[in-house]
C-alpha cells in the first residue's frame, strides 16, 4: 500500500479515544511510509490525522471542494492540496489517489464516502479494499445493520465479506494490505 484514504469527521466527536486514534493512525501511516489521503480540512479528526502524519514526517494529500475551502478551513500545510469543484469530484480524486480506504468515526460525510467506495467496488469501478476502524465500538450498530441487510437478502454474503473491520490500527493496515493483493470487485450481489 502506497497511500490510504481515511474518511473521518470534521468534528472531533465526544470521546477522547477518537482523537487519540486519529493521532496514532496518522503517525503509524507515516512510520510505515504509507501516504495519507483525506478530505483536506484542518478541523476535527481530519485535522488531527493530517497533523499527526505530517508531524511524523509523512506524506499527506488533501482533497477538498472549492465551496468548503473556507467553511472547513482548508489545511494549508499539506504535501499536496487538491481543490476540486464538487463532492463527487472529491470522492473520485480520493479514490484515484489511494490504494484502500479506512473509515474512522464520523458523520454523514464519512458514511457517504464509505458507501460510495463500496458501491463503486460493487459496480467494478475499482478493486480497492475498505475497512471500518471500529474505535470503542463506534461502528457496532452499522455492522449489525449491514448484517441485517444480508439476512434479508439485499447484500450477498460475499459482498458483506468485503467490509473489513478492525479495532487495532496495525491489524487494520495489515488487513487492507492483504486484501489489496486480491480485492474482489464487480457484480457479487
Amino acid at each position: 500500500m502506497n497511500r490510504l484514504a481515511v474518511y473521518c469527521g470534521a468534528n472531533s466527536g465526544t470521546e477522547p479515544h477518537f482523537v487519540r486514534t486519529a493521532e496514532r493512525l496518522g503517525g503509524e501511516l507515516a512510520a510505515r511510509g504509507i501516504g495519507l489521503v483525506y478530505g483536506g480540512g484542518k478541523l476535527g479528526l481530519m485535522g488531527v490525522i493530517a497533523d499527526s502524519a505530517l508531524d511524523a514526517g509523512g506524506e499527506v494529500h488533501g482533497v477538498i471542494p472549492e465551496a468548503l475551502v473556507d467553511l472547513e478551513v482548508a489545511h494549508q500545510g499539506l504535501t499536496e492540496l487538491h481543490i476540486v469543484s464538487s463532492m463527487h469530484e472529491r470522492k473520485a480524486k480520493m479514490t484515484d489517489l489511494c490504494d484502500g480506504f479506512i473509515a474512522m468515526p464520523g458523520g454523514i460525510g464519512t458514511l457517504d464516502e464509505l458507501f460510495e467506495a463500496w458501491s463503486w467496488n460493487a459496480l467494478g469501478y475499482h478493486a480497492k479494499p475498505f475497512l471500518l476502524l471500529n474505535v470503542d465500538g463506534f461502528w457496532d450498530s452499522l455492522i449489525a445493520f449491514v448484517d441485517h441487510v444480508v439476512a434479508n437478502g439485499f447484500i450477498s454474503p460475499a459482498r458483506r465479506e468485503q467490509l473489513l473491520v478492525a479495532t487495532d490500527i496495525g491489524d487494520a493496515i495489515e488487513q487492507l494490505a492483504t486484501a489489496g493483493n486480491g480485492a474482489k470487485q464487480g457484480m457479487v450481489w
